[in-house]
């Protein structure tokens, strides 16, 4: 049996791993960076080591073997699904609490991966050349996930750039600028199994959880089991995921994740850690996956057989502006979380949102026997909520309802986070050259290190357009009767000139506090001022002159 377990993460699921750790009598050491060192997880377990980098498999070891720990814990996120990182653990003569490193290898490659699940009998999406699945197709990274590296392209004459902008974006963000092609499913549902093996052969099936609600390619909520299909779909699903877990031969908990239309499923990519949404399940299933993994490692075999009971739902508290979903930072000065559900969070009142972790605040979880009134207790649960702004605006996704409407907004009880932000949509510290937030005192960052957030340009160009005009709408304050919601900073009026043309506008947008926002107009100006503006006329950037027709009547470049 595990004596001291190392987990090798920080935050929420740090903090769950050392719950359960300790309702085992294991031992729990906490790992932590120079920039985290007041974070809750470096707080709470029973011995915490310093590491130079939570990316750094060589530190996580070190701090293991002088911490006298057993056993490394991945967790979800860093180095989680990293193969190089388990075998390196079990080289040093240390329990690795997840999968072995050749399932890791082999699920964490999408076209290896489905080339297993093919072979296994698992429905997979046709992947090819485009000229033999057709149009639309969507182009996604071979060793990517969570968005990353996808393009939709639905005309031929959008594949070569689509294929570059993939490429890039899939060598930034995993060392691999491999693609692939495969037909592109319309809004289909995301459905996923989770699955739970030892080293004695036996595979579970432990039921689905629905995760089609989801944000940039990123899940928002999720809820077991899923309305969206029968009892047959559901069997077949749960039987799919299990052959392809023992034909790569898969241990401890992990996650299969497919894509549903109507009665079709198909294999979409094997998620080979714990997942953020496992509360979801282990409230169905009454089951602790986390202790089950401990298990697992200690070369325990698996004797369960749990029965699905009622229905569970999971959203998630962000630490985000509730208009443009953008991260905000600052410190928790009062945080009163709902009571009455299950309540996984990451921080406490006193410490800091920073720019260079997740702003996840904490998960709630409600479970009732049926699914009306799961997301009624979450819904009450929500009610004792108040909003207590501090100058900044924050909050997180809006629950929806089984009906599929919205109900309200979640955020914590009193929550006030102190303000670091002036504009919109910016964020506390330096910027990088990009315009995205830098966690690396100012310099240019790499792309795929941003924040996902930013890089959806075309949806963060709609949003800032939008709040944009919504700003200049409002004066000061805002409809809930908040302080001002954005602050509009604008720079100094300037003289240019611009020659009209046809079809252009007179005016482009100007910019505050890095957002584009509609030109407003123009006030009344005061008679003295109208008078010196005929006495001594601007002169024009381009011509030098005084008086220039073509000078914009505000003093701005059109």
């Amino acid at each position: 049996m595990i004596r001291k377990l190392l987990v090798a993460n920080r935050g929420e699921i740090a903090l769950r791993v050392f719950r359960a750790a300790r309702e085992l009598g294991i031992g729990t050491v906490a790992v932590v960076a120079p920039d985290d060192k007041g974070s809750l997880h470096a707080r709470s377990a029973d011995e915490t080591m310093e590491i130079a980098s939570y990316l750094f498999s060589e530190e996580h070891i070190r701090a293991a073997k002088q911490s006298g720990a057993d056993a490394i814990h991945p967790g979800y996120g860093f180095l989680a699904e990293n193969p190089d990182f388990a075998e390196a653990v079990n080289a040093a003569e240390l329990t690795w609490v997840g999968p072995p490193p050749e399932a890791l290898r082999a699920g964490g490659d999408k076209l290896e991966a489905k080339r297993i699940a093919s072979e296994a009998g698992v429905p997979v999406v046709p992947t090819g050349e485009p000229e033999e699945i057709g149009f639309p197709l969507v182009v996604k990274a071979a060793a990517g996930g969570g968005g990353r590296g996808m393009r939709v392209v639905r005309e031929p004459s959008e594949l070569e750039e689509a294929l570059a902008a993939s490429q890039r974006e899939a060598k930034a963000a995993f060392g691999d600028e491999r693609v692939f092609c495969e037909r592109y499913v319309e809004r289909p549902r995301h459905v996923e199994v989770q699955l739970l093996a030892d080293a004695h052969g036996s595979v579970l099936g432990l039921g689905e959880r629905e995760c089609s609600i989801q944000r940039r390619h990123q899940k928002v909520l999720e809820e077991s089991p899923s309305s969206a299909i029968d009892e047959t779909l559901r069997t077949a699903m749960s039987d799919a995921a299990v052959a392809f877990a023992r034909a790569i031969g898969y241990e401890s908990a992990g996650t299969a994740e497919f894509m549903v239309d109507d009665r079709d499923y198909w294999f979409l990519e094997l998620n080979g850690r714990i997942q953020v949404e496992h509360p979801v399940t282990e409230l169905v299933t009454g089951v602790d996956l986390v202790q089950l993994q401990l298990h697992v490692a200690a070369g325990d075999a698996l004797d369960l057989r749990p029965d699905a009971r009622g229905h569970a739902v999971e959203v998630r508290l962000y630490a985000e502006d509730p208009r443009t979903f953008f991260p905000q930072t600052g410190r928790i000065e009062r945080l009163r979380l709902p009571e009455g559900i299950r309540v996984d969070a990451g921080v406490a009142e006193g410490d800091e949102i920073g720019i260079a972790y997740d702003p996840l605040i904490a998960k709630l979880i409600a479970h009732g026997s049926t699914r009306d009134e799961a997301f009624d207790r979450l819904r009450d649960a929500l009610k004792e909520s108040r909003r207590h702004d501090n100058g900044i605006p924050h909050g997180a996704p809006a629950a929806v309802s089984p009906a599929g409407t919205c109900g309200g907004r979640l955020v914590a009880d009193t929550l006030s986070v102190e303000p670091r932000v002036t504009g919109i949509g910016a964020s506390a510290g330096p910027r990088s050259k990009r315009g995205r937030p830098s966690r690396n005192g100012g310099r240019a960052e790499p792309r795929h290190r941003a924040d996902a957030g930013n890089r959806d340009s075309a949806a963060r160009r709609c949003r800032r357009l939008r709040a944009g005009q919504a700003a200049a709408r409002r004066p000061g304050g805002d409809e809930d009767g908040d302080a001002a919601d954005v602050t509009v900073r604008r720079r100094g009026a300037r003289s240019a000139c611009l020659r009209r043309r046809p079809g252009r506008r007179r005016h482009r947008p100007r910019r505050a506090g890095g957002v584009a926002i509609p030109a407003p107009e123009p006030e009344p100006e005061p008679a003295v001022l109208r008078a010196r503006r005929r006495r001594a006329p601007r002169r024009c950037r381009a011509t030098s002159q005084r008086g220039c027709p073509r000078t914009s009547p505000f003093g701005r470049r059109a």
